[in-house]
């Protein structure tokens, strides 16, 4: 293949092709497992199977263990290139921990926080 995907007739691309092209998953069967558990969702829609279409301009959501990623379709891609090639295949949407993270998470210096507060406390008082 030579070209733009587009110039020659495809319009879309499998999933686990496109996220391994893109870099978001570091082999084509681990993109194709993250398809299959369902962590991965192509617009609105959860892609449980990994020849599922991507074209350009669809919001592509991973759900991984400890991060929530969101991209927008660029490019389809011909190939898993260096890392600044596979960049320019997506626009990074948002990343975010999970809601249920977020809720839990505690600060690496929470001790020193809450010793912080208690001084301004005693301070104030």
């Amino acid at each position: 293949m030579n070209g733009d995907p587009l110039q020659n007739g495809v319009s879309s691309l499998r999933l686990d092709k496109w996220l391994w092209f893109a870099r978001l998953a570091r082999t084509r069967s681990l993109a194709a497992k993250l398809c299959a558990s369902g962590c991965v969702a192509v617009g609105s829609h959860v892609a449980a199977k990994p020849h599922h279409p991507v074209r350009i301009g669809d919001a592509v959501t991973m759900e991984l263990p400890r991060l929530r990623r969101v991209v927008i379709v660029r490019a389809l891609g011909e190939r898993r290139g260096p890392a600044a090639e596979a960049r320019r295949l997506y626009d990074e949407e948002a990343s975010l921990p999970p809601e249920d993270d977020r809720r839990n998470w505690v600060s690496l210096f929470a001790e020193e926080d809450e010793a912080l507060e208690a001084q301004r406390r005693t301070q104030s008082v």
